[in-house]
């Protein structure tokens, strides 16, 4: 069809029909040319082959009689608009045994040597239906591994805590019974006084020990005053226990308005890797950093440590702190990414900030 000064014209090329059915027969995809109504003008084998109809019995069918009973009224829509516009969209295909398949029209209309006419090209998707099938399939296996490992961790937890309980404040607690005892067979009032001096500083550590082992299953501070306080208290809790320095900058933080859910995510996937760096990486400082957007908030994590594989790790599953904190991380819509060249480690999180779930700031609430 050429654009002439005056009007269309169409041309018919010497040849030209034979090369042009030769290339839409060869084509991988459906092909056709349809009537305003639907019915079929042409169409190359390989829509009769997805239809599993004989080539020659397709001219003269309406396409809407091919398609799924339930989507005939969408599919009718669908001609009217491409009677107007290019239009494409999704539709099972029902076969001669009835089975359907899925596949998705591109509708476009032109004009043919005997007026309006439209074409159209089926995509078969059944393949790609398989892809994300397998996908989702993926996605629950990876769920489930995840789960098991997230109560592998809480039963490891669990017996951190037991073995925490019976070393530390079980054997402060003997101490203190047996005190006890020493005290009922003083028998003047120098000993009583001394041994109750001893009896007093046990139970100190006792509930020193005690406040340790809640703190660890959770924060209280980070409830009453939220995660800039509760970060400074273990960090300075964690330099005290582990002697390695950390460096922690809050100063872009401002973290009265984030919701309450962020600031425990936040503060765990911190805590997961702090506690790595004391377990396996020998490292000497952490610098903490934290940086804020308007509309997201990242978190760095780096030591000076032996660094470690991060291709490996990043498609390993058993590492259950790493798995722990992309967990975490995508609970609150984030991602969490490690960096490790031999030396040192990095691991970046970065969590997405929308307005709309911002909680109002101490201060806006006090107005």
């Amino acid at each position: 069809m050429v654009s002439g000064r005056s009007r269309e014209q169409v041309i018919a090329l010497k040849g030209g029909e034979l090369a042009y059915r030769l290339l839409v027969e060869a084509m991988s995809e459906g092909a056709a040319t349809l009537f305003p109504n639907g019915a079929l003008l042409y169409c190359n084998r390989r829509f009769a082959e997805l239809v599993g109809r004989p080539h020659k019995k397709m001219i003269g069918l309406a396409v809407q009689s091919l398609v799924a009973k339930t989507e005939r009224n969408r599919f009718e829509a669908f001609l009217a608009d491409g009677r107007k516009a290019v239009v494409t969209g999704e539709f099972n295909l029902r076969c001669r045994d009835g089975s359907l398949i899925p596949v998705n029209f591109s509708l476009n209309r032109f004009r043919g040597y005997k007026g309006h006419a439209l074409g159209m090209v089926i995509t078969d998707l059944s393949e790609q239906k398989r892809k994300q099938a397998d996908e989702v399939k993926q996605a629950e296996v990876t769920r489930r591994l995840l789960l098991e490992h997230m109560l592998s961790a809480q039963e490891e937890e669990r017996r951190r805590i037991a073995r925490e309980l019976h070393d530390e404040a079980g054997q402060l607690l003997t101490s203190l019974l047996v005190g006890l005892r020493l005290l009922e067979d003083s028998r003047n009032l120098a000993d009583v006084k001394a041994q109750g001096l001893r009896l007093r500083k046990i139970t100190a550590q006792a509930l020193d020990e005690v406040g340790r082992l809640a703190r660890g299953l959770h924060p209280t501070v980070l409830d009453d005053h939220g995660l800039s306080v509760a970060l400074r208290r273990y960090v300075a809790e964690y330099m005290k226990t582990y002697n390695i320095a950390v460096y922690l900058q809050l100063d872009e933080l401002h973290a009265g308005n984030l919701p309450s859910a962020v600031q425990l995510g936040l503060y765990r996937i911190v805590q997961e890797a702090l506690t790595n760096v004391a377990r396996h990486s020998r490292a000497k400082t952490v610098s903490i950093k934290f940086v804020r957007s308007a509309t997201a908030l990242e978190v760095a994590v780096i030591d000076d440590g032996c660094g470690f594989d991060a291709k490996a790790v990043a498609v390993s599953s058993h590492r259950l702190g790493i798995q722990s904190m992309r967990e975490r991380a995508a609970m609150l819509g984030g991602t969490v990414s490690f960096a490790s060249r031999g030396k040192g480690t990095k691991i970046l999180v970065r969590v997405s900030l929308a307005e709309k779930d911002l909680e109002p700031s101490l201060e806006r609430r006090s107005t």
